[in-house]
């Protein structure tokens, strides 16, 4: 099965940073895709990325490589924020399009479910948005934001390598048991 992984944003995108500007989202999305990769590589997934790891790729043409790739999933993998400054809203949500079909509202809440299982963090819910990586993928889509880059105590869950490993295992997992329903 092949699978498409996606950092979001990019490692130069402006103002995705923690108030304190000790971490870019991207730094987050990148080393938990990475992890994301090692684990379903070493279960003979074929994992693509969608994102560089020296330019911030545009949205068009993310989504254009997602399309031609020939992968069955896309997770969307990102940090969260209320505001540039420190807030209290906290917790992990998942979304996925508006008009998707069964199987990507089953694959949604499986990796929702598996995200809050893992980190313990609030269960925001699974919801629905119009993102391009959601609306312009013809494969089951997802778009994970695994916490708060505003929230004092998320923010620093979101630099720990274990916080990071658990995101992970917990994407691995959702993807491994979609997988099995088939």
């Amino acid at each position: 099965m092949k699978i498409i992984v996606d950092a979001g944003h990019g490692p130069g995108t402006i103002g995705k940073r923690t108030p304190d500007g000790r971490m870019r989202e991207f730094h987050f999305n990148s080393a938990v895709a990475e992890e994301v990769k090692k684990r379903l590589t070493a279960e003979g997934y074929t994992v693509l990325f969608s994102h560089q790891l020296d330019r911030d790729v545009p949205l068009k043409e993310r989504t254009r490589f997602a399309n031609s790739s020939g992968a069955e999933l896309l997770v969307s993998i990102h940090a969260n924020a209320s505001g540039s400054s420190y807030s209290p809203a906290q917790g992990i949500e998942s979304f996925i399009y508006p008009a998707a079909p069964l199987r990507t509202q089953k694959f949604g809440q499986l990796l929702q479910d598996s995200l809050i299982a893992s980190t313990q963090r609030k269960d925001r819910g699974l919801k629905t948005a119009d993102f391009a990586m959601l609306r312009d993928t013809v494969m089951p889509a997802v778009l994970v934001e695994c916490g708060f880059m505003t929230h004092r105590h998320e923010a620093a869950l979101l630099q720990s390598a274990d916080y990071r490993m658990r995101c992970a295992r917990a994407i691995s997992f959702a993807i491994t048991c979609m997988e099995l329903e088939r």
